[in-house]
């Protein structure tokens, strides 16, 4: 028996037991192993007319026989001598085929297309067989030779037979396990079936650009007897066949227009598992540093765990067409979470297990063409198919609201204007552009209000107060709208028509489009503000001597309407937002009254230990409703306005959406009143 060479030992040891976390693979390595030595011959074939093949006979055989408990994986590729059993098998971590690649890099991808590269993938067979035969004909030599081991001491090599040129590597599978502590145990039978090794080679090595063959049983039909009778039933027999069981050709390798659209829906369904055709499909080729293809589907509908802590993103990664990774999450940023699809690279360098990779450096060239693509794709869909997009933005909109709040605003830029928000004026979905192009010209914020209807924020009174005026408010009804706007501070609305300081620039710009010249454009930056927090600044002057002379005349009432609220408001104001509402309730400061319901919805949503938002009363001083405080005021009536400060208080929170802090106290309230 020959040893293996250095610390192969400890090293095989290594191999078998740490380097690859998934069993199955071990599949995927000898076919890859097989597909180079079908490729090796190819490739010679092509460069030396004195060898002849068939290109047609070119092909990989998986078999098994479960008595035995042996899987058979047949190639008929290029062989090899008894000295390079020795040196590729013999010796760990030596890689003919990555000394192949090296000799012929030129041609990789065209006429060749290696997959090794480490010379360890061989050895993943220990993980799951007791014993390795390695029956191997080299192309042009009479005599064939043996290679086996246990995977424990060393190997072998002796003379053997094979009929033609090829290599079979022939596994004994190891007895199954027995359960452990927790009840679980390897089950190696699982390989011996012919649904179990179908189901991997489809899995793995789908698009092998070899064929892959399996005897597979099927039934048919037998022949109806020439003297059955009326009553004669159909009769079937079982039969094997030999059947190529990959695809070869990706999909994502052919060209765009030679490939139908039913053909890409097709795809999607049968491999992510979808009962719906894509609502968008991407395909690319990328050439330079990197080369790689992509294929990638927009879902027609989101999957009902897209938003569980369960759902798993990711693209499937293929390296020469071999799957490396089911889910690589690192080629989609989370807000395009939804996207499904392929990314197929040799030029990714993998690492020894070839499960992950080993520069993140060109995983993320590779995830920022990605990201470009599908950001361009939803434009053009939103520019152009403005239904299929309000569907999908209905379905994914939230995760891209997400994507901003989650980066403190820093993917604002990317994507602000994917989003899509109510217009109480519209009345139909915008953009924040849209809305920017509408505003009348003096407008300089974006007014949005945020709750957990459209119908009940149309009716607010601060709501219809800056409709009134001319202004359009946008209608948030997602959880996160409010916290995405807060973490944006500002929209730039692009091309915006320029504002003109005085009267002279603004004749003299128009001047010059009447003569022809383009209109002039700026970048607005439009602050986000809700109609419910701060002030506005939409009042006029009159208005707003108005409201300053009515707080002055009634700055005892107030103070009166203060003391009896408690620390329930900060303050009471009167309002210039109002027209015919007799109060409301806004706040100061970055929390906002629906903010503070979300927070209080969320799992530390204890209301002790939840901040709260600054309140402010606001009253209408020109309302009936605030004639009957100033009177009860001047009678001295203090019990009075206590009890209308309370009515005033706990209605503008029902119109917020809000419960009263006593419900009871708040109907007894009523009642006393009528």
């Amino acid at each position: 028996m020959r040893q293996f060479k250095t610390e192969s030992k400890k090293l095989l040891d290594l191999m078998i037991n740490s380097i690859y976390t998934n069993k199955e693979i071990f599949l995927r390595e000898l076919i890859s192993n097989a597909s180079d030595a079908v490729d090796k011959l190819n490739f010679k074939s092509l460069q030396d007319p004195s060898v002849k093949i068939d290109q047609g006979d070119l092909a990989i055989r998986v078999s098994f026989d479960k008595d035995a408990r042996t899987i058979t994986i047949s190639d008929n590729g290029i062989g090899m001598t008894a000295e390079e059993l020795e040196c590729n098998l013999g010796t760990i971590a030596h890689s003919g085929s990555e000394e192949f690649k090296t000799e012929n890099a030129e041609q990789q991808g065209s006429d060749v297309d290696i997959i090794g590269q480490f010379g360890v993938g061989f050895y993943s067979a220990f993980m799951v067989a007791s014993h390795v035969k390695v029956v191997s004909r080299a192309y042009g030599e009479d005599v064939a030779h043996v290679w086996e081991s246990d995977g424990l001491e060393g190997y072998t090599i002796e003379d053997g037979e094979r009929a033609e040129h090829g290599t079979d590597v022939i596994l004994t599978l190891r007895e199954n396990e027995k359960l452990d502590a927790d009840g679980e145990a390897e089950t190696y039978d699982r390989f011996l079936t012919e649904w179990g090794l179908k189901s991997l080679i489809q899995q793995y090595s789908n698009y092998v650009r070899y064929p892959i063959q399996m005897m597979v049983s099927k039934s048919r039909q037998k022949p109806k007897p020439e003297d059955a009778g009326d009553d004669y039933k159909p009769e079937y027999e079982d039969y094997q066949e030999l059947e190529t069981v990959n695809s070869m050709t990706p999909i994502w390798k052919k060209r765009s227009s030679d490939v139908e659209q039913k053909d890409y829906d097709e795809f999607y369904k049968s491999t992510f598992h979808d009962f719906d055709d894509p609502a968008r499909t991407i395909s690319f080729h990328a050439e330079g540093t990197l080369e790689y293809d992509a294929l990638l589907f927009v879902p027609g509908r989101a999957p009902f765990d897209l938003y569980s802590k369960d759902y798993e993103k990711g693209l499937a990664l293929y390296s020469s067409n071999v799957l490396i990774m089911e889910k690589c999450d690192d080629l989609l940023p989370d807000y395009y979470n939804f996207v499904r699809g392929v990314v197929d690279s040799a030029d990714v360098s993998l690492n020894i297990s070839r499960e992950t990779l080993q520069q993140n450096r060109q995983l993320k060239a590779i995830a920022k063409r990605v990201e470009k693509k599908i950001t361009a794709d939803l434009e053009d869909m939103r520019d152009n198919d403005r239904e299929a997009y309000e569907k999908f933005f209905e379905n994914f909109g939230r995760g891209l609201k997400y994507g901003i709040y989650s980066s403190y605003g820093m993917k604002a830029d990317e994507l602000a204007d994917l989003l899509l928000f109510w217009s109480a004026k519209e009345q139909k979905m915008i953009t924040l552009a849209e809305y920017a192009k509408g505003m009348p010209e003096d407008q300089k914020a974006i007014y949005y209000a945020a709750g957990d209807s459209r119908e009940r924020l149309a009716k607010m009174p601060v709501v219809k107060g800056v409709l009134d005026r001319g202004y359009d408010v946008l209608l948030l009804t997602q959880d996160v709208d409010e916290f995405t706007f807060q973490a944006m501070r500002e929209y730039v609305a692009a091309d915006m028509p320029k504002i003109y300081e005085d009267d002279a620039a603004r004749e003299a710009a128009e001047k010059a489009v009447a003569d022809g010249a383009e209109p002039e454009v700026e970048d607005r930056h439009l602050e986000l503000k809700n109609v419910a927090t701060g002030d506005l600044d939409l009042a006029t002057e009159d208005e707003k001597k108005e409201a300053e002379d009515a707080t002055k005349e009634n700055e005892d009432l107030f103070s009166a309407m203060k003391e009896a609220l408690g620390d329930k408001v900060e303050k009471v104001a009167v309002s210039a937002r109002l027209t015919d509402a007799p109060a409301c309730i806004t706040t100061e400061g970055p929390l906002s009254l629906e903010m503070e319901k979300v927070l209080q919805k969320g799992p530390e949503g204890a209301p002790d230990g939840m901040p709260k938002s600054q309140r402010v009363l606001e009253l209408n001083a020109k309302h009936p409703v605030f004639d009957k405080l100033v009177a009860a005021q001047k009678a001295g009536d203090a019990d009075k306005i206590k009890q209308y400060s309370g009515l005033l208080y706990d209605q503008a929170l029902l119109v917020e959406g809000i419960l009263p802090e006593d419900p009871v106290a708040f109907a007894a309230a009523v009642c006393n009143l009528m």
